[in-house]
């Protein structure tokens, strides 16, 4: 009973740390909430869209499969290949006597063992060649698993900057319906005052109508970019996808800052290490090696082998014989050999040099695509700078733009207060600040987007490039 007591009372002391923890881990930051209690910044989406892509799980697999096929490669060149083995027979017929090497017709029963290994010295560099290609296998793996990395971050990118765009023309319109509403009701005391005639309330409430239709249809493109987002990321569907917007204002900003330089061109030399380009120099090497394999084939191939053996013998239903004892013919029966093998190939219906002409027209395939990738590679690159510098200049004038239509737009809302202009010229200037700001995000997205494929191809990773 006393210990349950101290036992007890131990408990009850170390309840308030527990406690405290328990505290401690409900108050964590973010990275140990749930993931429905916690906003995801364009980093966060693209480490969560890689984390669950089933395409990177698949490519993982494939990876393990060529460093196994690595090893083998590496077994299998320098390594023999050794077998053992066992038989037991009973022979009811006619035989061969073991021990006087004569034929018998007595019963009788064979227990051997056999031991054996076998290395090839030379079979034409199919071994030193086949090393080359695993090893350009596992390269080829690691440049997949990058290029299909920056893939998924940039289609998480583009998704991440709709459900940016649509999110802020939501809170655009928002204001809009809220500045429609309000000057609605200010029409309708001025009607009952005299100051407005009964047309221009319609006006403004046909304007009001437009801009509530306008924030309906913006809301349920939102959801739709929403859902596209949460396909890529393979989100959970029961949970709520929360975006950084603060992050994400900071990280578009960031990029635009820099308008005044263009800056960043991409060299031709940076196309040599893009993942396209390198995926196929490998497939080119590859094929120059199994070129080389298939005509070293012609060439004749060398081996060794050696093996051990030995067996036990006797006559069971031979009432006058008495066998050796299985110890006796275990050491006795032992035999050894070396085997010193040469193969030269004669004719084997040209198929030897069938494959030399087939690997020569493989290695000229992958030649070909190799110089049609890396003018497609420089093609891009060059199209992506010319991309950026226009999505800069886009970006000036829609900067320009907005803020005049901005300014515009407020004098119009103090003028219509007052009555100095007609609800259609407040409509349609609310129109083109609307439009205004509409094209100046698009711009200042576009723009961000531009300016990271360029650096993507300035070898910087779209990942790396997320500093918020």
């Amino acid at each position: 009973m006393k210990q349950y007591t101290i036992l007890l009372l131990l408990c009850l002391s170390i309840y308030p740390a527990i406690a405290q923890i328990a505290t401690s881990a409900a108050t964590a930051p973010n990275s140990q909430l749930p993931i429905a209690n916690r906003s995801y910044s364009l980093r966060d989406c693209m480490e969560y869209a890689i984390a669950h892509s089933a395409k990177m799980e698949i490519q993982h697999a494939n990876n393990d499969d060529a460093r196994i096929a690595r090893r083998e490669a590496i077994l299998r060149a320098f390594t023999p290949t050794i077998q053992g083995g066992t038989y037991a027979s009973l022979n009811f017929g006619r035989g061969i006597d073991p021990e006087t090497n004569s034929y018998i017709s007595t019963t009788s029963f064979n227990n051997g063992y056999s031991l054996s290994g076998a290395i090839t010295l030379f079979n034409g560099f199919a071994a030193v060649n086949n090393l080359k290609i695993t090893k350009t296998a596992i390269k080829m793996g690691i440049t997949e698993e990058q290029q299909l990395r920056d893939q998924i971050c940039l289609a998480v990118m583009e998704a991440y900057c709709n459900v940016l765009y649509f999110t802020q023309m939501t809170e655009a319109l928002q204001v809009q319906v809220a500045t429609a509403t309000s000057n609605l009701q200010l029409a309708q005391r001025q009607e009952q005052l005299g100051q407005k005639s009964h047309a221009d309330v319609i006006q403004l409430e046909a304007d009001l109508a437009e801009r509530e239709y306008q924030y309906i249809t913006i809301t349920n493109q939102l959801n739709d970019a929403r859902m596209t987002l949460k396909d890529l990321m393979l989100w959970e569907k029961d949970h709520e996808l929360l975006i950084d917007l603060q992050s994400a204002e900071n990280l578009t900003a960031s990029h635009a800052s820099g308008l005044t330089a263009a800056g960043g061109l991409v060299s031709n030399s940076e196309a040599l290490h893009h993942p396209s380009v390198e995926l196929a120099a490998y497939r080119m090497a590859n094929a120059q090696l199994d070129l080389s394999t298939a005509r070293w084939r012609l060439a004749p191939s060398l081996s060794l082998s050696g093996g051990w053996s030995t067996g036990y013998y006797t006559y069971p239903r031979t009432q006058d014989y008495v066998a050796m004892p299985f110890a006796s013919q275990f050491i006795n029966n032992s035999g050894e050999y070396v085997q010193l093998s040469l193969s030269i190939p004669i004719y084997d219906g040209l198929s030897r040099q069938s494959n030399i002409v087939r690997k020569k027209n493989a290695y000229r395939r992958a030649e070909a695509e190799y110089r049609q990738t890396l003018r497609e590679v420089e093609a891009e690159m060059a199209r992506a700078v010319q991309d950026r510098d226009g999505a800069m200049a886009a970006l000036k004038q829609a900067d320009r733009r907005a803020k005049a239509q901005q300014e515009a737009y407020a004098i119009n809302s103090k003028k219509f207060e007052q009555g100095l202009i007609s609800p259609l010229e407040l409509k349609t200037s609310s129109d083109n600040h609307l439009n205004a700001q509409a094209e100046h995000l698009n711009a200042q997205l576009k723009y961000f987007i531009k300016s990271c494929v360029v650096r993507y191809y300035n070898g910087i990773s779209y990942i790396e490039q997320m500093e918020f």
